[in-house]
């Protein structure tokens, strides 16, 4: 790989951008360089990681959203479940005395 541009001011100031990096062998645009998790800068990390991090609360608060809406429905599902059972315990209660009067 061989590296080409004005070596001297750019490693100075840390800028990759002056260097121009040819290989051969690699199937990556000319100046597109793979870097590994070891081989990347200070600032990139703390990028990566604020994004992952921003990601994550979004995932976490559509995750509450979810099931703030799942816990409503089954508190609509007891409420409505309530009063279908208050209705058939009093048409029992109903039945039930139908059913005594005819009996005597």
């Amino acid at each position: 790989m061989a590296v080409t541009g004005d070596e001297t001011e750019s490693a100075a100031t840390g800028d990759m951008s002056a260097f121009q990096l040819h290989n051969p062998n690699s199937s990556l645009p000319q100046g597109v360089v793979m870097l590994d998790d070891s081989q990347q800068a200070p600032g990139n990390v703390s990028q990566k990681r604020e994004l992952r991090l921003m990601k994550n609360r979004e995932a976490a608060r559509e995750c509450r959203r979810k099931k703030k809406e799942y816990v409503k429905c089954l508190e609509n599902r007891v409420a409505v479940l309530e009063n279908q059972n208050k209705t058939l315990i009093e048409e029992l209660r109903a039945l039930k005395d139908i059913y005594r009067h005819k009996a005597e």
